[in-house]
């Protein structure tokens, strides 16, 4: 059998991982067998923070309509409870959008609860 000498396959590889661990402090961004956990856990928390971002945002939304509803003189659950009585299906992010961007709208869907 033919002897394989790997040296170029081996270096673009580990290349390819210091330069994703760009930026990672110390021994991580610099050592390849650091860079390679640094890399799968760096690939975890990317992960979970995806579906951390979905959770603030909806947590934000739901802020933004609290105050934009308090200061109508109604409660953010009566308002959400109007809304499914009155069959107007308009979700949390676009109720936010429209308390902070378009407040005249917003008064008319309030109306519309009330």
């Amino acid at each position: 059998m033919a002897r394989v000498k790997r040296g170029v396959v081996t270096h673009r590889k580990h290349k390819k991982v210091l330069e994703l661990t760009k930026g990672h402090r110390g021994g991580r961004s610099k050592l390849i067998k650091e860079a390679k956990s640094s890399l799968l856990h760096a690939g975890q928390y990317a992960f979970a923070g995806r579906k951390l971002r979905k959770r603030n945002m909806r947590r934000l939304w739901i802020i933004q309509l609290g105050n934009a509803v308090r200061n109508e003189g109604l409660s953010y659950s009566k308002f959400i409870a109007g809304l499914r009585s009155k069959k107007i299906n308009l979700d949390r992010k676009i109720l936010a959008e429209l308390a902070v961007h378009n407040s005249d709208d917003f008064k008319k869907i309030i109306a519309e609860v009330k």
